[in-house]
């Protein structure tokens, strides 16, 4: 394990990863993957602001003062695989538990627990739950943010956040006031994204819009920072036995929307499961 452990692999993006040559790079790449169509001077003044982080691995990092011990999380997605799940109680047990997106948890503590250690997120995801999920409690509590930049707006975003001032222009300008979601310290950081390729069956003219699902920039940012790692509440091979969401009233059916490879990445988290690098929930 000593010898495939990359301690220093960077994860989270601080002010030393902006150069005009890092521009250059990833100007060629659509967001998370890169800065294609981003503006340089936003994209500079953002990243510039960023806090120095001392040590890629934060979970590592803030156990130094106690003895060597795995570091176990569970990332919880937001599949209706954990309705009726009661595994609450085992999530909460974990040293650190992620969620995302929807991560409603009053009403349904006995399945999904109701310790929140991060919360990944996008602008527009957080802002979509925020909205359709208000009523069914979602929660409002400290916890450390993760956010993907899959665009100009988390940018922008980011830089009202920084600066504790309103946005003004943009699609987002209709929530303008970004740090009324967030209690934003100097420690919140950003994944910094790395080149993949799309799937082949990822039609051409979707290559835009193209990017993995927030569950699986939580999941693979999780599996960089965790001794284990145990997943609840993505897609497995009977999906369609279970409604889209754990919180849904009735029935929904999941749908596979073009911006997203839900198959590719249904077969990843198998495969990573039979090969022991994590444990994904599967109800059969």
């Amino acid at each position: 394990v000593r010898e495939i452990f990359l301690p220093q692999i960077t994860i989270f993006m601080d002010n030393r990863h902006f150069s005009y040559k890092e521009w250059e790079r990833l100007k060629h790449f659509i967001p998370p993957f890169g800065w294609m169509t981003l503006n340089y001077t936003d994209i500079k003044e953002v990243i510039s602001a960023l806090p120095h982080l001392s040590d890629q691995q934060i979970l590592l990092s803030a156990r130094k003062t106690e003895a060597p011990r795995c570091v176990s999380c569970a990332v919880v997605g937001n599949g209706g695989i954990l309705n009726g799940s009661r595994l609450g109680k085992e999530i909460n047990e974990h040293d650190y538990v992620f969620r995302l997106n929807g991560a409603v948890t009053k009403g349904y503590e006995r399945d999904v627990g109701n310790r929140t250690s991060f919360y990944g997120f996008t602008a527009s995801t957080v802002i979509s739950s925020l909205h359709y999920l208000r009523t069914e409690g979602f929660p409002n509590i400290p916890i450390s943010y993760i956010l993907f930049t899959e665009g100009q707006r988390d940018f922008e975003w980011l830089e009202a956040l920084q600066k504790n001032k309103s946005i003004s222009k943009g699609s987002l300008k209709a929530y303008s006031h970004p740090y009324n979601f967030f209690s934003f310290t100097a420690s919140s950081t950003q994944p910094r994204n790395n080149t993949e390729k799309a799937h082949s069956k990822i039609q051409y003219k979707y290559w835009a819009i193209y990017r993995p699902t927030t569950g699986a920039l939580v999941l693979l940012t999780a599996l960089h920072l965790c001794d284990t790692v145990s997943a609840y509440g993505f897609m497995t091979e009977d999906y369609k036995s279970y409604s889209n969401h754990y919180y849904d009233k009735y029935k929904k059916e999941m749908i596979l929307y073009a911006n997203h490879d839900f198959l590719l990445e249904k077969n990843l988290w198998r495969y990573l499961h039979q090969e022991n690098i994590m444990k994904l929930y599967q109800r059969t």
